[in-house]
């Protein structure tokens, strides 16, 4: 008898280039917020720099167990403030440049993982 385990349907980033980020078959030319399973729509455009808790709230009730933050074409860190709030309601975060983020979170989703992201575009 042979068994498969079935993995579920995950969101894939196709392409991240300075046109946007390509999340099947729609371009997003602004940043955006995502789960493994949808998106949840639109970031606040604000430079990282400036983020603060009360901007994850959205995406912290999808309970994420982990939150990819791309940053554009190079990394920008973000604020300790965000994260240590994440840190104290057990969600990890990792920083990175988009392109990045968007092969990390592509392989985490296809694991059928609690992940969700933020990806500001490269441009």
């Amino acid at each position: 008898m042979k068994f498969t385990r079935e993995m579920p349907s995950a969101i894939t980033i196709r392409r991240v280039s300075v046109d946007g980020i390509e999340i099947g078959d729609t371009l997003h030319t602004d940043a955006v917020v995502l789960t493994a399973e949808e998106i949840l729509g639109a970031w606040d455009p604000k430079p990282v720099d400036e983020l603060v808790p009360a901007d994850f709230d959205a995406l912290l009730a999808t309970e994420p167990e982990l939150v990819l933050l791309g940053t554009g074409g190079r990394v920008r860190f973000a604020p300790r403030d965000v994260v240590f709030a994440l840190a104290r309601q057990q969600v990890g975060l990792e920083v990175m440049n988009t392109a990045a983020a968007a092969r990390t979170f592509n392989v985490l989703a296809g694991e059928g993982r609690r992940i969700g992201a933020v990806l500001y575009p490269d441009g």
